[in-house]
């Protein structure tokens, strides 16, 4: 355990997991000044996605705002491996969904709120950010959610 971070994410039941390793040429984060930027981060668990289709169809909106949570949790790794230590983090500046998404599904901003409201529930008034959500056809490997994170750190 690094610190009060990272004790938040024990309090609340989860594990702050291993960066997921890329599946392509990327990051999973990189830093330029005071900002992480993660790359569009996948719900892995394992290794592996817990479930695959499109929102509205294979999966339904509850599941895929879980998922959107893990999303969140897999950024917080991505920002660790760059920043050294989540209390680093001065505030989430912008959050970023993706919902692959059948013809007729509406509810992207729900789906994301999961990403968001985990935030809030580990960072406090630091987890308030801007955020888009997006649906399109297809995320990679058929994943239901992508989500993307940029945080601003404290000077070290």
């Amino acid at each position: 355990m690094s610190g009060a971070v990272e004790a938040r994410i024990a309090e609340l039941g989860l594990t702050l997991p291993e960066v997921v390793p890329p599946i392509a040429s990327y990051q999973p984060a990189v830093q330029s000044g005071v900002y992480v930027y993660t790359s569009g981060q996948l719900p892995m668990v394992a290794g592996k996605l817990p479930l695959t289709g499109k929102v509205g169809a294979e999966v339904t909106p509850e599941e895929a705002k879980q998922l959107a949570a893990t999303c969140a949790l897999n950024a917080l790794a991505a920002v660790k491996s760059v920043a050294g230590d989540l209390d680093r983090i001065k505030r989430v500046v912008k959050v970023v969904g993706f919902v692959a998404s059948a013809a007729d599904f509406t509810g992207q901003p729900a789906v994301i709120n999961g990403a968001s409201e985990l935030l809030g529930e580990i960072l406090g008034e630091k987890g308030v950010h801007a955020r888009s959500a997006v649906g399109v056809i297809v995320l990679p490997l058929d994943a239901p959610v992508e989500v993307e994170v940029q945080v601003e750190l404290v000077d070290a």
